[in-house]
């Protein structure tokens, strides 16, 4: 069993790191934005590179905010059902939608996503637009490694559904409120 907490905590801590990369990506993006407002309002100027960076950090915050939200149960369920439920309850739902569709949903974005991210990078994509980001590649990349991240937090969802069926831990109702700040 000791295994099951050590796994458990390791994926936890990453699922925290994506939360916080995410949390950046979208403090940058805010940041973007004001710069874009500013510049095209005060001084007349666009920029497209910025224009496509901020939708660049919006992805970063999408892809890499997934992982986080499903460790802390920020994300969307039926909570008609599983709201008031005992934790045992609520650990055979996370255990078996963990297993039977995270994982694989997972699975099946990366595989998908990794050759989308390496047919981008063989083409050398870059934006279409004058002044636009070039090497496309890199945030399509980081698709196939959101679903590694995704694919990890349903494993921590299955190894803490475990962990709660054991007896060692519950599920906080809290846990959906707690923020990165």
């Amino acid at each position: 069993m000791r295994w099951i907490i050590s796994l458990d905590k390791g994926l936890a801590r990453l699922s925290y790191l994506c939360g916080w990369v995410a949390c950046l990506a979208l403090i940058l993006m805010l940041l973007n934005v004001f710069y874009d407002v500013i510049t095209r309002y005060i001084f007349n100027d666009v920029s497209i590179g910025m224009q496509e960076l901020e939708w660049h950090f919006y992805s970063v915050v999408f892809l890499l905010g997934i992982p986080y939200a499903l460790r802390t149960d920020g994300h969307v369920r039926v909570d008609v059902i599983y709201a008031g439920r005992s934790n045992q309850f609520k650990a055979w739902v996370n255990l078996v939608g963990a297993v039977a569709f995270v994982i694989p949903f997972a699975f099946l974005i990366g595989y998908y996503g990794y050759d989308f991210a390496l047919e981008s990078y063989r083409l050398g994509e870059s934006s279409g637009d004058p002044g636009g980001l070039p090497y496309r590649w890199i945030i399509k990349a980081l698709i196939p490694f959101s679903a590694v991240f995704t694919a990890t937090s349903g494993l921590g969802m299955a190894t803490y559904a475990i962990r709660v069926l054991k007896g060692d831990e519950t599920y906080h109702d809290e846990n959906s409120k707690e923020g990165l700040a």
